[in-house]
């Protein structure tokens, strides 16, 4: 087998389970959250960290793979939460409820708190980062399953297509996830993604 992962996309070289590999991310985190992710060149984070540039570069292709790494870590943290949130949920309407309010929450608590890091996140939309995608996916794939089991419960309507029902709910949800617009919509939250949940709830009844 190949040692390279299906990682090898977003820029990352070598063995996927390489401790090195964590070493660099976890210091490039350290740093990034400091001096901020566009003002950080691979020089300063081999310097920092204490590795050769050339080093660094068996691991990562550029500083964007680093930061995409970055990246997966703290959005999928995001996605692992609203995963848990909704587990003991009874209902679909709980559950798409739950969803976003962990959602919102977390990504408002990144910031807050971890303004640099969110950056990351920022320039992840923007960009369009493999990271970024693969997070919008997964809660696009989340928001299908509960519209599923919405209707096999009888909860929602069943005559619009599930996937034009998941894409309308992402594009209406986004000023409340997008890191790129979230941070120009505080304001309206918790009380404004809530209503936004509920006006949405109101749309799948039958």
């Amino acid at each position: 087998m190949s040692t390279l992962s299906a990682s090898t996309a977003s820029g990352q070289r070598g063995p996927a389970d390489h401790n090195i590999r964590e070493q660099i991310i976890a210091a490039a985190a350290d740093h990034f959250s400091h001096y901020g992710y566009g003002k950080t060149t691979v020089s300063d984070l081999a310097r920092e960290i204490g590795f050769s540039k050339a080093y660094i570069y068996k691991f990562f292709d550029s500083k964007q793979a680093i930061g995409e790494a970055i990246c997966a870590q703290c959005l999928g943290s995001i996605g692992d939460a609203a995963d848990e949130a909704i587990v003991e949920a009874k209902s679909a309407t709980e559950k798409l409820r739950l969803l976003f309010k962990t959602i919102v929450e977390m990504s408002t608590q990144l910031f807050f708190n971890e303004r640099k890091l969110y950056d990351i996140a920022s320039y992840a939309a923007s960009e369009d980062w493999s990271s970024a995608q693969a997070y919008w996916d997964r809660i696009e794939a989340a928001i299908t399953r509960i519209v599923l089991e919405g209707r096999e419960s009888g909860e929602f309507e069943r005559k619009t297509p599930v996937d034009e029902v998941a894409e309308a709910i992402m594009h209406v949800m986004e000023p409340f996830m997008n890191p790129m617009m979230l941070q120009y919509n505080l304001d309206a939250v918790p009380d404004g993604a809530s209503k936004v949940v509920s006006l949405i709830l109101r749309s799948l009844a039958p």
